[in-house]
C-alpha cells in the first residue's frame, strides 16, 4: 500500500507558503497539510511563554489528527523559541525554520547584512549565536516588524498594498548607523519572501534577500529519501484554527491546498 501520510508545514498565517512552495517543487508527489494558526495569530508580538505553552500543546493535537510523516515548523518565531519543546513532546521527525545568516554572510560583499523578522525572532538568542558562528567579521543590523506580516497576509487576500509602507519598514535597517552598506538582508519571518519583490523595488539600493525556504526543502527530501509517495497526490489540506477568509482560498489553491479545513 502507499503510505499516505502527509508533510505538515505549520505557522501562525500564511507566511508558510514561502516554504510550502519549494518543498512542493522538490517533492510534488507529497500529500501536503497546511496549518495556519489563525486563531493565534500573529505570533510576533506575543511573549514566549505564550508560544512555547502554544505550539507543542497545538502540534500535538495536529499530529493526532493527520498521522503526518514529518511536520515543519514553517515560522522563525516558533521555531526560535519552541522547536526543541516540540521536538521532546513529539516522536515525529521535526524540521525548524531559523534566519539564514549562514547563507547571507557567504553571499554579502560589504559584510553588512541585514536581518528583517518579527520583533520576536530578531530578540531571540538564537539569533546572537547564529551571528556568532557564522558572522563574526559582519556588521549584522536587526530589525523587527510586525506590520510587513500583515502585508504580506494582505497580498494574498489580493489586497492593493501601499509601497510606502514596505519603504517605512525598510528603514527599520537602512536607517540604522551603517545601514547604507547593506547589500544583502535575510527575510527572517516566513512571511516576508511573499513580499520580496515589493521589498526590492522599495529599498533605496540593489539588495539581494535570502531565507531558508529552499534549504528547508531539501532538508525534507533528505530525511524522507527512499519513503513510498502516492502515485498521485492527493489535493492538499489548509487547515485553520478560527474561521478561514475566503479571500484566502483563490491564493491557496495556486499552492495545491484545494481543500479547507478548520481545527
Amino acid at each position: 500500500m502507499a503510505d499516505i501520510r502527509p508533510l505538515l508545514f505549520f505557522d501562525s498565517g500564511v507566511g508558510g507558503l514561502s516554504v510550502l512552495a519549494p518543498s512542493r517543487a522538490l517533492l510534488p508527489d507529497a500529500p501536503l497539510v497546511y496549518v495556519a494558526d489563525s486563531a493565534g495569530f500573529p505570533y510576533g508580538t506575543r511573549s514566549e511563554g505564550e508560544i512555547a505553552a502554544r505550539v507543542p500543546a497545538l502540534l500535538g493535537r495536529l499530529a493526532e489528527r493527520y498521522k503526518p510523516r514529518l511536520i515543519v515548523i514553517a515560522c522563525n518565531t516558533a521555531s526560535t523559541i519552541a522547536l526543541t519543546h516540540v521536538r521532546a513532546a513529539l516522536d515525529v521527525p521535526i524540521v525548524g525554520t531559523v534566519p539564514a545568516i549562514k547563507p547571507a554572510t557567504e553571499a554579502s560583499r560589504t559584510r553588512v547584512i541585514g536581518v528583517l523578522g518579527t520583533q520576536a525572532t530578531v530578540r531571540q538568542p538564537y539569533v546572537d549565536d547564529l551571528t556568532a558562528r557564522f558572522a563574526a567579521d559582519c556588521t549584522v543590523l536587526r530589525h523587527g516588524s510586525a506590520e510587513l506580516v500583515e502585508l504580506a497576509e494582505a497580498k494574498l487576500r489580493g489586497d492593493v498594498t501601499d509601497p510606502a509602507e514596505y519603504r517605512a519598514v525598510l528603514d527599520g535597517l537602512f536607517g540604522q548607523a551603517g545601514g547604507d552598506r547593506i547589500d544583502v538582508i535575510v527575510n527572517a519571518c516566513t512571511h516576508f519572501p511573499l513580499v520580496e519583490a515589493e521589498l526590492a523595488a522599495a529599498a533605496p539600493h540593489r539588495v539581494r534577500f535570502v531565507d531558508g525556504g529552499p534549504g528547508i526543502a531539501r532538508r525534507i527530501a533528505h530525511l524522507t529519501a527512499g519513503q513510498d509517495w502516492p502515485e498521485r497526490a492527493a489535493p492538499g489540506v489548509a487547515v485553520f484554527t478560527a474561521a478561514p477568509d475566503p479571500a484566502l482560498v483563490p491564493a491557496l489553491a495556486t499552492y495545491g491546498l484545494d481543500r479547507i479545513e478548520t481545527l
